[in-house]
């Protein structure tokens, strides 16, 4: 018996560390509630590494929450779904006249990036509640692939200055591809370049996203140019 419980214990060992390094896996979840109004969800689910995972999609549902103009104070997503869809029963009670078109909500997560140290999350929302036009944005959620913290430009760039002096560069040749003669001040309303909200990683480099209103004027929709990883390297700390 004296030789079989050291044996026993080396099985656990491996077995727990086998459990610790497994790699995430991100699968689509999609919801399928019925609504009246028209919601449509489909979003990345990590997989494995069981609390690794609980605590990545939870960061994934509260950035997904937060794209929602209409989520007010709810913290989960399914309490945002109820009530966009209650929202829009009483809106159908109340003006019974207003022929308007079904609401939409729209969301869907894209993941565009996974390294040993960086997952980046594309998160696409649109929100229609009647009137000329709805309401989409995108919304890019960086995590820390080992703990699944939500990492903030600070946590990515190790000097934002000369950063922002490489991205207006870029943004600059970006926008000249189509028009030459736009002053960067039109563009951000009378103020200097300023870097995004939205900045993650694809395969290629850097993403940069201004969403509508950030920059110009809605009918020119999405802002995005790329940073090649060869010109970002020295400015990145994690990737």
């Amino acid at each position: 018996m004296k030789h079989i419980f050291p044996f026993i214990i080396i099985l656990v060992l491996f077995s727990a560390c086998d459990e610790e390094v497994k790699p995430l896996e991100f699968k689509i979840h999609n919801i399928d509630t019925a609504y009246e109004a028209n919601i449509t969800v489909a979003f990345d689910e990590a997989k494995k590494n069981k609390e690794l995972s609980k605590t990545i999609n939870k960061a994934i549902e509260n950035a997904i929450v937060k794209t929602v103009n209409s989520s007010e104070n709810a913290t989960d997503l399914e309490t945002v779904l109820t009530n966009f869809n209650n929202e829009y029963l009483k809106f159908k009670t109340e003006y019974p006249e207003v022929s308007e078109p079904i609401w939409e909500l729209n969301i869907e997560t894209e993941l565009t990036y996974q390294s040993e140290d960086v997952i980046t999350i594309a998160i696409s929302t649109y929100e229609f509640k009647g009137g000329a036009h709805g309401n989409d944005q995108i919304k890019l959620l960086n995590l820390d692939a080992k703990t699944g913290k939500t990492l903030t430009i600070n946590d990515l760039i190790n000097d934002i200055n000369g950063f922002k002096t490489l991205a207006e560069s870029k943004f600059m040749e970006s926008i000249q591809e189509d028009d030459t003669s736009t002053p960067v001040e039109n563009i951000f309303f009378g103020e200097p370049f300023q870097l995004p909200e939205n900045i993650g990683f694809s395969e290629e480099g850097l993403i940069l996203i201004y969403n509508v209103y950030e920059v110009t004027s809605y009918d020119l929709g999405y802002t995005e140019f790329m940073i090649p990883f060869e010109k970002a390297e020295s400015f990145l700390k994690l990737h």
